[in-house]
């Protein structure tokens, strides 16, 4: 979740006059639940996993399930830079008992492949307007930033062993189509608010309407946290799940994480606690590193001289765009 880091959304800003959607630093989503607008950029590979102790239990109809579960997250750029694939596993081990049943559970619960497409970047061909009489008025948040970027997610699911953890004796379909709206704002105090409101298993008896919330706050270079709202309804199931948690890069191909969620009820009552990491390859990715550099006329050394000058940094000019 690491735009989710401050410098993911910096060094958009810093690339807005292109269409690349790389960064410097890693663009990863852990370790929130909710998915970013960007994609790591064409050519990019990147892998994000984690993993969860699960404690899982229910008031009503008395029963207990206690475990782990493992997610793995492989993402890759390719044709455009706004496009992206991502394949998803899910994977759970747990022990469930009730007055009726006992038994150990274990399978990869779902595993999801989809593509990302970032539709419309604010950004782009975006510049903020210098003031040259006022300071104050460079520093100050641009609220063109406001405007959300909007990408769209499609794919589906491979049910594989869905109705061994499904909360209903339905048939569960092979394939449950999944679509998602995805929104992305830079706010003010270096904070970015991501929204997903998504359609899930379409088509099948788990047919499921949901959102993400989630709003990250960097607080340097290295560190970030975030606090996150997820909702869920179908036939059989309805859960609120507030989530929060931290990030810390290490390097700008390196991510780790740790995060803790809990439910609002306690039919059932959930509680999840896991750590993570993000790891990108872009050994392969140029798109950025080259640029068309402007064609000059020769130059006398005076001319030149006077150029080099003319370029020198200020030391009241304002950095590029930060929020």
């Amino acid at each position: 979740m690491n735009l989710k880091l401050l410098a993911f959304f910096v060094c958009i800003v810093w690339f807005q006059n292109s269409d690349a959607q790389y960064t410097d630093d890693i663009n990863s989503n852990r370790p929130g639940n909710s998915m970013s607008a960007f994609s790591v950029g064409k050519t990019v590979f990147q892998l994000e996993s984690g993993i969860n102790y699960l404690d899982e239990s229910h008031t009503i109809l008395d029963y207990k399930a206690k475990g782990y579960g493992v997610d793995l997250t492989a993402r890759y750029g390719f044709y455009k830079e706004q496009l992206e694939a991502i394949v998803t596993l899910n994977y759970q081990n747990d022990y469930y008992n009730s007055d009726m049943l006992s038994q150990h559970r274990n399978g990869i619960k779902t595993t999801t492949i989809g593509f990302k497409y970032l539709f419309y970047d604010p950004m782009k061909n975006y510049e903020k307007p210098t003031n040259v009489i006022s300071w104050k008025a460079n520093h100050q948040y641009d609220w063109h930033y406001i405007i959300p970027s909007v990408a769209g997610y499609v794919g589906f699911n491979l049910n594989s062993h869905k109705k061994l953890f499904s909360r209903t004796t339905e048939t569960i379909g092979t394939f449950g189509p999944k679509a998602m709206l995805i929104t992305q704002n830079i706010l003010p105090k270096s904070c970015v608010l991501i929204t997903n409101v998504f359609m899930d298993q379409y088509g099948t008896s788990m047919q499921s309407l949901g959102y993400v919330v989630t709003l990250t706050k960097g607080f340097n270079d290295q560190w970030t946290g975030f606090i996150e709202n997820r909702g869920i309804k179908n036939d059989y199931y309805s859960d609120g799940i507030f989530t929060t948690g931290a990030a810390y890069l290490v390097n700008s191909s390196l991510q780790l994480d740790a995060s803790v969620s809990r439910n609002y009820k306690d039919t059932p009552k959930l509680l999840y606690a896991g750590l993570g990491a993000s790891w990108r390859f872009d050994g392969n990715y140029d798109e950025v590193l080259y640029r068309t550099p402007k064609k000059e006329k020769k130059k006398d050394k005076s001319k030149k001289s006077k150029e080099k000058e003319k370029t020198k940094k200020r030391l009241d000019e304002v950095p590029s765009v930060k929020p």
